[in-house]
Parts: C-alpha cells; structure tokens; sequence
C-alpha cells in the first residue's frame, strides 16, 4: 500500500485561470483527428479506445487515463478501457456502484456532470473507495460523463493523477473531447454491429423483399418494401426495379452486377435508388438467382435493408476524419493519406500565421476563429488550386501535385495580404505569415515542416525552401533522437541503466576516498554514455526515473565499500519532488549512512534554483547528506547563493583545469575559485585532471581533490 502522503500537491492556485493555447488546441485536435481517422479506417473499438488513453496521457505527466461505463442492467461500473492501469486496478474498480461515495467517476454518472476531485485522500466523494485512492496512491482524479443521445450519463472517461492536482481549462477542454469521441466510437460501434446483422440476416428479418420473373419484371413486393420506399405494390408489379433508380450508378456498375448474378447465381452490394417522394434511398441489397428443375431461370428474389442513416452517419465521420470543421479545407489526416499514396514528385507550402496566438488572446477566439475561416477564403480566391488544407490551429497548406516553383506563389500570397487588412467585427486586423517549402517524392510533409521552423527562427513573415544539402542535418538530429529516446525507455524496463565508478583522490592523502557515480546505458553489448542520452532523456522527461535506478543500484553496491559517493542530481529531479523520501528509503534498505552520499548539482540550480529546489536541498542537508556544485564556474556564479546552501564541496569546471597548465586564464580562474573556497571553508575538487603537469599545479593551488584520468577511469564495481 502506497503511502498517501507520497503525493506532492502542484503550486496550482491560478492553474484555472490560464487560458487556453494554440498549441493545446492543436493537441486536442491531433487526437480527434488521429481516433477518427482510425474509425474512418474501421480499426476495432478497444484499440481506438486504449489510443484514446494514451494520447490523452501524454498531455498530462504522471497520469493514467480510463474508460469506465455503466451496466444497462445492474448499472454497475466496470473498466472498458485504461491500458496504463495494472489488472489489479481494473479488478478493484470493478462493480462501481455510482453514488455521492462513488469517486470521481462515480460521481460524474450519478450527477451527469464533470467532477474534479483535487484531493482524493479527504474529498467526499470518494468517501465509499478511498482504499483505492491510497492502494493506487491516485491522488486526484478528474472525470467527464460520457453521453448516449439522449444527454443520459452512461460511463465516464478520467485521468487519474498521482499527484494532488486542480483542472486547467485545457484539461478541461481535454476531458471533454474525450468524453464526446467515446460516445461517437460507441455509437458507430452500434451502427456497425447494425450493419453486420443486416448483412447476415437478410433472408431472415423484415428487409423489402422483391421478386421478378425471367424478363426481371416485378411480380411481387412484400409489405416492408412498401414501407421503405414508399411505393405501393399497384404501383411497382410488372415494371422492371430500374423504374426506381437513382440514376447515381453508371452502365457499367449494372453490367458488372449482372455478370457476377448470372455467374454465380448471386450478388450482394450497395445500391442507391430513389423513394416515391424522390428522396435517395442507400440499400444493401443480396440478389439471388432462382432456377427450375431444368436448372433454367424463373425468377430474380431481391432482399434489401435501408442503410441511408448508416451511409450519412458514415460520411459524417468521413467528414469529420478528413475535413476540417471550422473552415470546411481538407484537414491533416486528408493531407497525409493524399502524400502516401502518390509517388509522383509534388511541391508542398506550409503558411503559419504569424501572432495568431496573440490575437486569440487579444480579442478572443470567436475573432481567431473567423480570421482563419476568412484566411481560408481569400487563398482559396487567390490560389490557382483545389488542394488548399488547414492542418493545425494556425496552418496552413498548398499541395500542388507537381514540381512548383513556391517563390512566385509566395509572392502572391505576400502581397495580397501586406495591400490587404481584414476587418472581423469591426477589428482590423494585419495578417502575414512564415512559410516553408519542399519538393519532392517522399517525405514531403516532413521537410516542409523543417523548412517552416528554418523561417520561424529566422523571424516573421520569412519563407525558406527546404535544401536537402543542408536542412538534413535537423532531420538527422530527431531521428537520433527517436533512437535514444527508445534506447532510454528499453534500458529503463530491462534495468539496462547501470553505474559506473570514477575515483576522487584526496591530495593530502595521496589516496582515492571517494567515487562519483556515473550513469551508462547497456545496450547491445556496448556501454552508452550520458553525451549520447542525456539531452534525449530530458527532453522525455526520464531523467528523475533515470536517477532512481543509479540511487538504487548504486546503494546496492556502496553497501560493501567504506568510500564516500556522490550521485548527480538534476533539476527534473528536484522539480519531482521526490528526493528526501526516496534517498531515506535506500539509504535504510541498504543501510547506509547518509554522511556518506554526496549530492552533485550543477551550478545553474544553486544560482538560479526555485525556492522550492533550494529548500529541498536543505532539508537534505538537515537529514546528513553533503552537497557539491558540479562545473563551477561553467556558467554564472551566485557565491551567496552558494554559502545560504552550506555547499561542502565545489567541483571546478573540466574547461578551466584541462589546461591549466598552458594557460594564464585558466590559471587564474581556477586559482580565483581555489582561494574563494580555502576562504569559505569549503573543500574544492578539480575535475578532467589528466596529466602530471596538471597535477602538479592542482597541489601548488591547494586544491583538496583531484578528480580525472590521470588517477582513475570510470569503471564497473562488482
């Protein structure tokens, strides 16, 4: 059982009041553009809904997404969906019965209204579960009711957090799209199970049943046929079933219809015919042939089921999947799907509006939102193409499908708007843009967003062609990055993630007291060092969890030495807040004393740290630890900051010591940091020290340790 007090509440007084981004919106419209492309694509229901979770996960760290929904008949809770929670966690909310006591998710089906619970230890909402809330150590947890068409609550979809945490409007908004995509993929689930049923029982249910003779002239229509289509059976015997065609199948769909019946004796399709007030009727129809004893052909018997509100509710997510709904342009997902299937050499412009999230703030997003739908008009005026797409909140995109030369296009487009200003509710506003252009056969998407970023960096309203000469190098950059960033996630599951050793002597000793703790990645055999992983690792948020396994295993190790060691610790790590318990918790599985761990910060936290950071540094301080300053010196220096942390050691910067011994500026520096420290009575260690000569001038300077090559390599303790 998790102790409940290992949730850390967030500094999220104001986190209301925040308002809404563009690129939140960009987010939130990526992951109802990527679910409804897989329903456009037929994928199954608990694979779109395990997706769901996922990408609504990734928009808050340190969360679990999950779908629960209400038994018709003993309306009882159960889990659909939550990929992220362990089985034991679906077995636990298993049986939930809604109710005042019922959790979030309880709640939000009982009242049919979002609840969200910040502290799931004292609210009383979770009043009958609060053992789930602390087994799990689900600190808070937000839920949305998920809808049936009636607006009647029928489950809930949650993000559960494991730390004490408050909604901003963009979880908010984020719950609520959820929410609502659930009830769409439910209800094209029905309709799907709907059409199915149709399919395999045709002969079976009350379908419009036609019969014909040989010359495929109606003898006989039932009751249903009547009801469907509106005709009365006066009106249809003796005419042939084309007296109701829509006239939407061309000559050769019919041919081919009849090929296949006279062949097989039997087809099956969709056809769209005509009702008697004219109005178009989609039906999926089996034809059979009947034959006599002499195997020759009597009759045709036709059975049909009306699937026109399937087929509109299919084209309405095929809009929605591929149409952008604000401005009816063709949308990302459309975009895509377009360049997989072409190998021809085409030419892609992106267009970002420039200052779109400023006027968002400034005005509202009703004006940012008629901006953009009035953007859309005007190139679509102005731009001699059809393939015009709106891909994000404040993107743009012109496909032509051929080599294009983009700088007279651009042009156009420059000089329309900079003659133009648009005037939305009486606002006028001056619109510009960044562009970014690429053309080619494959990866087209991709180099024109390098080349978009290229122009944003270089400033507004820049255009910038992508140059495979030159923009390769940021596109080869990401690619590394994916393949350390997967390195960094399978070494963390595989517990890939090791120690190694680096001796510190002591130069009054002449001995080797200590070891700083450096951090590899096994992999393959080989040994990966943190110049390859450690910026993949920050970026992804895994360095706190990367900490963790070298705390772990090299406690595990130390717990047979005498030496002291030291252990980097990142600002990721103090921003988790998990240091104090964690370090307390190894330090007595392997009993440890605390005097001998030596915290290393860089420099940059000591001088420029959250109060928050700082107070947690001395409270560690408090609990027996030391701490040092790593690459002193390598940025800027607070030495006040320095003497408030009671820092024990300082680490001068690898850059200063290297070469020391050749030259004056170095030597002065070092020489500075060496007498600051003798005087702050605090013990100074040199680090990269790699030779004699360097050697030698650390002992002239009174530098306590020497840390570097020449002493000790870094190495794998047994």
């Amino acid at each position: 059982m998790t102790d409940p007090k290992s949730c850390q509440p967030l500094n999220d007084a104001s986190v209301s009041e925040v308002p809404i981004t563009s690129n939140e919106y960009n987010q939130i419209l990526a992951i109802q553009e990527t679910v409804l492309g897989m329903m456009a694509y037929k994928n199954d229901a608990n694979i779109i809904f395990n997706k769901l979770c996922n990408l609504a996960e990734s928009l808050l760290p340190n969360s679990a997404a999950s779908i629960m929904m209400q038994d018709p008949h003993t309306h009882l809770m159960n889990v659909l969906a939550a990929p992220s929670v362990p089985q034991a966690g679906h077995e636990a909310l298993g049986g939930l019965t809604p109710g005042p006591g019922g959790g979030s998710c309880g709640n939000a089906v009982f009242r049919n209204e979002p609840q969200f619970v910040t502290d799931t230890f004292s609210d009383e909402r979770w009043a009958n579960i609060r053992h789930i809330a602390v087994d799990f150590n689900l600190c808070s947890c937000w839920s949305m009711p998920i809808r049936n068409s009636d607006q009647e609550a029928i489950g809930s979809f949650a993000l559960s957090s494991f730390e004490h945490r408050s909604p901003a409007p963009f979880h908010k908004k984020l719950l609520e799209t959820c929410a609502y995509i659930v009830s769409i993929v439910l209800k094209n689930q029905q309709l799907s199970n709907r059409s199915a049923l149709y399919s395999r029982a045709l002969m079976h249910a009350k379908e419009g049943m036609v019969i014909t003779d040989h010359e495929n002239k109606i003898v006989e229509v039932n009751q249903a046929f009547e009801d469907i289509t509106g005709f009365t059976e006066a009106e249809v015997i003796g005419k042939n079933p084309s007296f109701f065609s829509s006239r939407k199948h061309d000559k050769d769909f019919y041919q081919t219809m009849w090929q296949k019946l006279i062949k097989k004796g039997k087809w099956s399709g969709e056809i769209t015919n005509k009702k008697a007030d004219g109005s178009l009727l989609t039906e999926w129809v089996n034809i059979s042939v009947i034959t006599n004893e002499q195997n020759e052909i009597t009759n045709y018997l036709a059975s049909f089921a009306d699937i026109s509100e399937i087929k509109e509710y299919q084209d309405k997510i095929n809009y929605m999947a591929y149409y952008d709904s604000l401005t009816g342009l063709l949308n990302k997902n459309s975009l895509e799907r377009t360049l997989n299937k072409s190998q021809q050499k085409q030419t892609l412009i992106l267009l970002n509006v420039n200052n779109f999230s400023y006027i968002n703030t400034a005005y509202g997003y009703e004006i940012g939102d008629k901006l953009l739908i009035e953007i859309a008009k005007i190139l679509k005026k102005i731009i001699d193409i059809v393939h015009i797409y709106r891909i994000n909140a404040d993107e743009f995109s012109l496909l032509y499908k051929k080599h294009q030369d983009a700088s007279p296009i651009i042009d156009i487009i420059r000089k329309y708007f900079y003659d133009q200003t648009l005037t939305i509710n009486n606002i006028t506003i001056n619109v510009s843009f960044n562009y970014g252009a690429a053309s080619g056969d494959v990866n087209l998407f991709k180099n024109s967003a390098l080349a978009l970023k290229q122009s944003k960096d270089a400033g507004k309203n820049r255009f910038h062609l992508y140059d495979i000469n030159t923009d390769t190098i940021d596109e080869n950059t990401r690619e590394e990055f994916i393949v350390y960033n997967n390195m960094i996630h399978d070494a963390l599951e595989k517990s890939n993630i090791i120690p190694y050793f680096q001796g510190i002597r002591d130069n009054r000793s002449k001995k080797i007291t200590k070891y700083e703790v450096l951090a590899r990645i096994k992999h393959q055999n080989k040994i990966i060092t943190p110049f390859h992983f450690l910026e993949p690792a920050k970026l992804s948020g895994m360095l706190p969890e990367i900490t963790k396994m070298i705390i772990d295993k090299s406690f595990a190790v130390m717990q047979h030495r005498s030496e002291d060691f030291s252990i980097n610790i990142t600002e990721d790590d103090l921003s988790r807040n998990y240091l104090s318990d964690f370090l307390a918790k190894k330090a007595e599985q392997y009993q440890i004393n605390t005097s001998r761990i030596i915290l290393e910060i860089l420099e940059g936290v000591s001088s420029a740290g959250k109060s928050s950071q700082i107070q947690q540094l001395n409270d560690l301080k408090r609990h027996g630890y030391r701490l040092a300053i790593d690459d002193f010196g390598a940025e800027y220096s607070n030495f006040e900051r320095i003497l408030d942390l009671e820092i024990d050691f300082l680490k001068i910067d690898a850059k200063y010591i290297k070469n020391i011994d050749k030259d004056e500026k170095s030597y002065e520096i070092t020489k500075a940091i060496a007498y600051f420290a003798r005087n702050a009575k605090v013990e100074c260690i040199a680090e990269f020290v790699h030779n004699e000569a360097v050697q030698k001038i650390i002992e002239e300077l009174g530098i306590d340790y020497s840390q570097g090559y020449f002493f000790s390599e870094p190495k794998e303790f047994d």
